[in-house]
């Protein structure tokens, strides 16, 4: 190695209008800002210019001469040909072993809870295991792998950790592959660096602090846009996030753990490299997981849970789910084949999935009459238009989804403004009204924080009265009993600091 000091600014102009530059902090501005009006400073610009004496590195035609090729070197040992600076020409398939070996039992829809992460943790720790001799996977993270659920890795690899150990430390391996510290900036380096050189990862992070690494994940995305053109350059690995310990449940960190934002601002950036998940349930994360892990030159972003959830699909419905990105939940509603829903019931993550379905249940038991369709998205771009996404559906396809004029109630998990932006376009959106966050949280119950963000089951069913034509006089005594619910939620948890009986033992009957 050859280390090689120079001042700031070296070999440009020493001094410019009396001031020094070379060495000082002026060499890193403009150094000559008038060469268009100032001839003392054009003269400067030349001799600087010429110093580097072109004219022994360039023929008259500008091309680089014959003695100057002949040090470039041949085949991989370009800089840019190099498998080192071009990892793609390394990358292998990752061993992913078949879901259903992980997939968790589903009889019936909402009979069952897991911890969605929990059991996707056991899927990773098969990976850590298969690419043990290949050692070109890894999971970093700047909040404990344990936390979020993920431990069953440390059954294949411990932590990376290269200082001294005490007698009460557990799972830390010299040549580790999970790999904890709390900085995401360097977490983000760590796993760009790796993929880059033709390897594998998943960055697993508290949702609310993956921010942190907005400037640096905007970068990647840029550049995958730029080197798909390049029929050179080999495409890598996907960087993937897998966000958990999400807004909806912080029941003891509380407000400053509660921001879902990231997905919008990856969903800004370029389309055809931006993909993010909202699977529902554990299933469907492992198909999620699954693809992304198994796709190349994408910035995928997966969100969900670390708690008890509810099972809704088998690991066959959650395939094809997926695959759709968005679709009816036949078993869930109360519409038939004879006429159009009176309303749909539409839902992105897996406590607004909650909530939608415990509306539909109310629903189902209160406004019998009422034709109820749910809707369940995975995929958020498939509710942008298709000329914008590669995953975006087409109008034609919205609308048999949404219908293009009856009422859309969406309860999603971040911000509701996304679901605005994304959808502005569409037939009906004038039709869609949309519950997510709206920046309350404290630390409390789960249920409450539903509440006060307006996104629990019975202000949906109070949107639903309030948007069907006629419900509003019909059903105002229905719409009354949900609001004196809500006041009950207020008092009973002061009084007793957990959630409502009929909220905290809910489940699917339908």
């Amino acid at each position: 190695m050859i280390v090689l000091r120079t001042p700031k600014g070296w070999t440009g102009p020493a001094e410019v209008d009396g001031l020094p530059v070379e060495g000082t902090w002026r060499a890193h501005q403009v150094p000559l800002s008038a060469v268009r009006d100032n001839p003392e400073h054009l003269r400067l610009l030349e001799e600087w210019l010429r110093s580097y004496r072109p004219r022994e590195l360039f023929d008259e035609d500008g091309a680089p001469r014959p003695d100057v090729l002949a040090c470039v070197p041949d085949g991989s040992r370009r800089l840019g040909s190099t498998p080192h600076a071009n990892g793609g020409l390394l990358v292998r398939e990752l061993p992913l072993p078949p879901l259903e070996r992980y997939a968790v039992p589903v009889d019936k829809p909402g009979a069952t809870l897991h911890e969605p992460t929990r059991v996707l943790g056991d899927l990773l720790e098969n990976v850590m295991r298969a690419t043990a001799d290949r050692r070109d996977f890894r999971l970093v993270g700047p909040d404990e792998t344990a936390s979020n659920r993920l431990q069953a890795v440390y059954a294949a690899s411990g932590k990376a950790w290269q200082a001294g150990t005490l007698d009460v430390d557990e799972h830390l391996d010299r040549h580790g592959r999970v790999m904890e510290i709390l900085s995401e900036h360097t977490c983000q380096g760590w796993l760009e660096g790796y993929l880059l050189t033709g390897r594998h990862g998943l960055f697993s992070c508290y949702e609310a602090f993956v921010h942190i690494v907005d400037s640096m994940v905007n970068q990647h995305i840029k550049w995958l846009r730029v080197t798909r053109r390049l029929p050179w350059r080999a495409p890598i690995a996907s960087l993937n996030y897998l966000l958990t310990s999400h807004v909806w449940r912080q029941d003891h960190n509380g407000f400053s753990h509660q921001d879902p934002g990231f997905v919008d601002h990856v969903l800004n950036k370029s389309p055809e490299v931006v993909r993010v998940y909202l699977p529902p349930d554990a299933n469907t994360l492992l198909s999620v997981a699954d693809h992304a892990l198994r796709s190349k030159d994408y910035v995928n972003v997966i969100v969900a849970g670390k708690q008890p959830c509810f099972d809704w699909l088998t690991m066959e419905q959650a395939r094809a789910h997926c695959a759709r990105g968005a679709g009816v939940w036949d078993w869930a509603g109360t519409e038939s084949g004879e006429r159009e829903p009176d309303v749909v019931l539409a839902a992105a993550g897996d406590v607004p999935t909650q909530e939608v379905l415990a509306a539909a249940q109310l629903l189902r038991n209160h406004l019998p009459e009422l034709a109820v369709r749910v809707v369940n998205v995975v995929d958020i771009a498939r509710l942008l238009p298709s000329g914008e996404h590669p995953h975006g559906m087409t109008d034609f396809e919205y609308d048999g989804l949404f219908t293009p004029d009856k009422p859309v109630v969406f309860a999603y998990h971040g911000y509701p403004w996304l679901i605005h932006r994304l959808a502005y376009r569409r037939t009906g959106h004038r039709h869609l009204h949309v519950r997510g966050y709206k920046e309350i949280g404290t630390t409390t119950t789960p249920f409450d924080m539903v509440v006060r963000n307006d996104l629990d089951r019975y202000r949906l069913v109070m949107d639903v009265i309030d948007r069907v034509p006629g419900l509003a006089v019909r059903a105002a005594a229905v719409r009354q009993e949900m609001e004196d619910i809500r006041l009950r939620h207020h008092a009973y948890i002061r009084e007793h600091g957990v959630d409502l009986p009929e909220v905290a033992d809910w489940s699917w009957d339908g």
